[in-house]
């Protein structure tokens, strides 16, 4: 099976073969034997092309085991891989993961020097996703979850699919660590099969899988240097790999939308394609999970031209809309047989927030050329600053609150982690991805945008302060505020902003702010608020951001790295120190919190914000132009200032009364002309008067 890549955007490479081509002079080492293994096999100055890893021959040149200074270079590699595994001491451990935590972690016990090197901290961060990964190739290899306390995985599905492998795969690409990527893609092709007899989660499948495939394909084929590998080189036997696999799976997850409206299924079976309604919530579907696909199947269809693919997303979007919910709100649960939300609860958190960060992304996935899905987001946005943007008490931070009973009812001064990505994403959506600077070069800035940027900045704050409030300097799962009664509106405004949050005084006021209960005091190593810094360093160049991260990263290793080789794991309690652990490394710790961290301290050229659009999972893909076809299927009905959909316009109102009228004035017509054909005929009858 073959398919022809992305025709648009083969000249990203040129914008990144800059950082690319200095990959060896940015600390692509490590310091031990084993990094200069990894060193050999991870080639670092690469040509345009992909260099040949270390298990496979080369189809373009003379075989190299007929040169005797590669069988020499073979041999003594061979012979430092059997010292370095300890073949040759009187250690009996073999395992290629080694206890790194009195070597690689000295540096938490130093002091910063007078000057900062982002590449020394992002290598740190690379240091922490191989600790990561080993252990968990190690220890749960091909499992779906990783527990690494115990050193054990499970499975999700009888067979496994490769949960953790794949959603990690282009975060190995980026950090450019070819070895651990030649042992995924060895076990994509040997083991990896969608054809089982289970139901998974069609929006978990489609972000983590779908997208971790896409995004995999994306960067082989764009960007060559990225952790190079010839099985996947144009027509090498691997060249289609991920986008086989994926088609494999986007025509399995394609019968969660056999429902009567269009809305998918909460989950599907992998092998009877037949979808299943949720097994709790009265069996409706969550809002953000039913539109939350689109950049995914919309991406898949430019590739393979298949515009089912993109039909079938897009009508999810026509059926929400079609609702005709005020200011762009929607509540967090729709029904999948009739497209109609059950009840009235709109938040951004959990069940709510990806349904709004897909409406600006869409429009940015299609180049601008999609205009209806920016009206979307800022119907949206501005619903959000009437109805749920409100301030602490104190120190005056700003919170996206919640409306569990409608927007008519009491706001809820509550935030979820997961809210913390909208601070970047409204920063994303004012400038397109593009620095601040420059939108205001390119004449695109005005008192909306900068309006959108404050709010962004103010948001990010609150954010960063749920880290700052607490023992550990991780964040709560949740946290609650102290808001005023009546709680006050961006509208009672303009209040003055606060500090930025500082922990240098356990008793600082504005801490009294934040309310975090017991409950909510777990940390399961979430992304959200690094994807925030990430996005605001890119787009206003303020290092803050970067040193916010580094402090949050340092957090990190502190207090949920494992001793030994293991590797990371969650927090059960951020407010205590030690804090009491959980056995579950989050596979998103990996593909999406590591990866947003190694961005933030890497070089702005690295996958810059105008050319790529990021999924929500942090998969990568690029930006494309409609062709083949595909176009925007779908109008939104007409609304009022509101946002409700206008049942009848005064127009269509006097159109339908003439047409009314007109009906009337046809059957009184009619009408006349039977009465006057009966009158004639009753006239013509014998021994009527007329007749006589």
């Amino acid at each position: 099976m073959s398919f022809s890549g992305p025709r648009n955007v083969n000249g990203h490479r040129n914008q990144h073969g800059a950082f690319w081509d200095s990959a060896a002079s940015n600390g692509y080492t490590r310091s031990n034997i084993g990094a200069k293994l990894d060193g050999y096999f991870d080639k670092r100055e690469l040509p345009m092309y992909k260099d040949k890893p270390y298990s496979y021959a080369s189809s373009r040149r003379k075989p190299l085991w007929q040169k005797w200074r590669f069988t020499l270079a073979i041999l003594l590699l061979l012979f430092a891989l059997l010292y370095w595994i300890g073949v040759f001491s009187s250690s009996s451990t073999k395992a290629r993961v080694k206890d790194t935590s009195k070597s690689t972690w000295t540096w938490l016990s130093k002091p910063a020097g007078p000057q900062v090197d982002w590449d020394d901290r992002r290598e740190k961060v690379k240091d922490a996703f191989v600790l990561s990964w080993d252990g968990y190739e190690k220890y749960a290899w091909g499992h779906d979850g990783y527990h690494p306390t115990s050193k054990k995985g499970s499975q999700m599905t009888p067979n496994g699919m490769g949960w953790i492998i794949i959603d990690a795969l282009d975060t190995l690409m980026i950090m450019n660590l070819t070895s651990r990527l030649t042992h995924a893609r060895e076990w994509i092709t040997t083991s990896l099969t969608y054809e089982q007899d289970q139901e998974v989660n069609t929006f978990e499948t489609t972000i983590r899988m779908l997208g971790g495939l896409l995004s995999a394909h994306y960067l082989s084929t764009t960007f060559p240097a990225m952790a190079p590998l010839v099985d996947d080189d144009q027509g090498a036997p691997g060249e289609d790999l991920y986008l086989e696999k994926a088609t494999d799976l986007a025509d399995r997850l394609l019968g969660a939308f056999d429902s009567e409206s269009g809305v998918p299924y909460a989950s599907v079976n992998l092998k009877t394609l037949k979808g299943s309604r949720s097994h709790a919530d009265d069996g409706a579907s969550s809002t953000a999970e039913a539109t939350s696909l689109q950049l995914e199947f919309k991406y898949l269809a430019m590739l393979t031209g298949e515009k089912d693919y993109w039909e079938k997303v897009e009508k999810v979007m026509k059926v929400v809309d079609d609702n005709g919910e005020e200011d762009g709100l929607v509540p967090i649960f729709i029904y999948a047989h009739d497209g109609t939300f059950r009840g009235h609860n709109i938040r951004l958190g959990s069940r709510g927030d990806s349904y709004y960060e897909y409406l600006i992304k869409q429009y940015l996935q299609t180049s601008g050329q999609e205009p209806i899905y920016l009206d979307l987001w800022n119907e949206a946005l501005n619903g959000v600053r009437k109805h749920l943007i409100t301030y602490s008490k104190k120190a005056h931070f700003t919170i996206i609150a919640e409306r569990p009973n409608g927007l008519t009812s009491d706001l809820q001064p509550k935030m979820d982690h997961l809210v913390c990505f909208m601070p970047g994403t409204i920063a994303l959506a004012a400038t397109g991805g593009k620095t601040v600077a420059e939108a205001k070069q390119a004449g695109k800035w005005g008192k909306k945008e900068q309006a959108d940027l404050n709010l962004a900045i103010e948001l990010a704050k609150t954010c960063w302060g749920m880290y700052k409030t607490t023992a550990t300097g991780l964040a709560p799962e949740i946290t609650f505020f102290e808001i005023n009664d009546p709680p006050r509106s961006e509208a009672d405004g303009p209040f003055t902003p606060p500090a930025d949050p500082v922990a240098t005084d356990a008793a600082a006021e504005w801490k009294d702010d934040y309310v975090i209960k017991n409950q909510d005091a777990h940390n399961l190593q979430r992304p959200e608020t690094v994807e925030t810094l990430f996005y605001m360093w890119r787009i206003t160049g303020d290092e803050k951001y970067r040193e916010w991260g580094w402090e949050m990263f340092k957090s990190f290793v502190n207090y949920t790295k494992l001793e030994g080789d293991a590797g990371f794991t969650s927090v059960a309690n951020v407010l205590h120190v030690p804090p009491k652990l959980r056995d579950n490394m989050e596979g998103f710790w990996l593909a999406e919190t590591l990866k947003y961290f190694y961005l933030l301290f890497s070089p702005v050229d690295l996958l810059p914000l105008d050319s790529i659009v990021i999924n929500t999972e942090a998969h990568i893909f690029p930006r494309f132009q409609l062709i083949r076809g595909l176009k925007t299927g779908w109008e939104r009905k007409a609304r009022g200032k509101d946002g409700r959909i206008i049942i009848q316009s005064d127009e269509k109102k006097a159109e339908e009364d003439k047409k009314k009228k007109e009906v009337e004035e046809d059957g009184k017509t009619v009408k006349e002309e039977v009465e006057t054909k009966d009158k004639k005929k009753e006239a013509d009858e014998p021994g009527s008067k007329q007749a006589a």
